[in-house]
């Protein structure tokens, strides 16, 4: 493993997922350029080190489509409420565009719905050769249907453009035991087991997008993107965050010794 002052990244391919709220000063909605700048600054440092960089990015800061779904009221469909929320990580996905390009990064949106005045369809093969020319693959729009996060669709995309790890970035420094804005006694776990994850029902990613993760190996670090350089450490492969992955933490520590 690669130390804090190695200039070479350990991750070579990463899938990068951002939630909507990243997009946003906390506790508010829309988007805030500061926020999307500083996440911008953050990617650019790290594909300057070497690392191909795929983002999928969330919409929660502009619409979720569960506030239209109620037991009692359907006045959208619930199906409807999901294309609404697509849309809005499209939204998300240009403003980061433009501020990465602000930094004279070369980028791609790609949209897994149709939008081809702003954005390149979502095509497997086009965004890889984007990642081996170096150039941030935006991807939005989820994975282009109903009734599936932009977790699972950030599962679903590191397989597919074999990325060697998904990175979930959060406001809070991992995994915790509770919820740490809320419990300042809440334990942070610096591993974890897909199984402990699920079993636990520990709030990291969906459980869809876990246990594609597990069934193909794929490793998750969850960490928190606030702090400055995390990104760059994060990719370095330095001890940020929690990592969860098929070990169990007594192997994992082992073999780290």
């Amino acid at each position: 493993m690669e130390t804090a002052s190695s200039p070479e990244p350990r991750y070579r391919r990463v899938l990068l997922k951002l939630s909507g709220e990243s997009f946003a000063c906390a506790g508010e909605r829309g988007i805030s350029m500061a926020e999307v700048s500083h996440i911008a600054r953050e990617i650019d440092q790290a594909v300057a080190l070497g690392c191909q960089m795929a983002v999928v990015i969330g919409g929660g800061n502009i619409i979720r489509g569960s506030q239209f779904v109620r037991a009692n009221e359907k006045l959208v469909q619930e199906a409807t409420a999901h294309y609404m929320g697509m849309l809005a990580t499209v939204i998300n996905a240009l403003a980061l565009q433009d501020a990465l390009e602000n930094l004279r990064r070369e980028t791609r949106v790609m949209s897994a719905i149709r939008m081809d005045g702003v954005a390149e369809p979502y095509i497997r093969r086009r965004a890889l050769r984007h990642l081996q020319k170096n150039r941030v693959v935006i991807l939005a729009a989820g994975t282009g249907g109903p009734f599936v996060t932009t977790d699972t669709a950030a599962a679903l995309r590191a397989l597919e453009l074999e990325a060697e790890i998904v990175m979930k970035a959060t406001r809070v420094d991992g995994v915790y035991s509770d919820d740490p804005e809320k419990n300042p006694h809440a334990v942070l776990y610096p591993h974890l087991t897909y199984q402990a994850v699920l079993e636990q029902n520990l709030q990291v990613m969906d459980s869809t997008a876990i246990a594609q993760c597990m069934e193909h190996y794929m490793p998750v670090l969850v960490f928190n993107y606030k702090r400055e350089g995390n990104i760059l450490r994060a990719v370095r492969g330095e001890k940020v965050g929690t990592r969860i992955d098929s070990e169990s933490p007594t192997a994992s520590a082992v073999r780290s010794e």
